[in-house]
């Protein structure tokens, strides 16, 4: 077990690291600091399709919560020379890594609690 603890660690902290460098970018394109923290729990939201069922909410929260889909609304913000685009992208990044490094991952539908990294809450250890 202790190795399984020291790798989710490692996890962690490599999650933590990517989402100081989505700030740090967010800082070096010249974007007020304070809006990048006053954005970052937009993307939660997304939590809402829980209200309508497990299916439902696992596929709002998994695309609003997915790294590859922030790294494109960046990159076509760029591109297209939006900043509301690259500010959303940079923002969809730091908030996943956030997440990630708190233990939070893409959802099943089986229920909130039930991620890729593993099942979050109190009672995550019993069957």
């Amino acid at each position: 077990m202790e190795k399984k603890y020291d790798m989710k660690r490692l996890v962690a902290l490599e999650e933590f690291c990517l989402f100081i460098c989505s700030f740090l970018l967010f800082l070096a394109l010249g974007y007020t600091w304070w809006w990048f923290f006053a954005l970052l729990l937009l993307p939660d939201l997304s939590m809402l399709g829980y209200v309508v069922n497990n299916r439902v909410g696992a596929i709002s929260y998994n695309l609003f919560h997915h790294r590859a889909l922030a790294l494109l609304v960046g990159v076509l913000g760029y591109w297209a020379h939006s900043d509301v685009g690259v500010i959303s992208g940079i923002v969809l990044f730091g908030h996943s890594s956030m997440d990630r490094a708190f233990g939070y991952g893409l959802k099943y539908f089986t229920g909130f609690r039930y991620t890729h990294l593993g099942r979050i809450g109190n009672d995550k250890n019993e069957h």
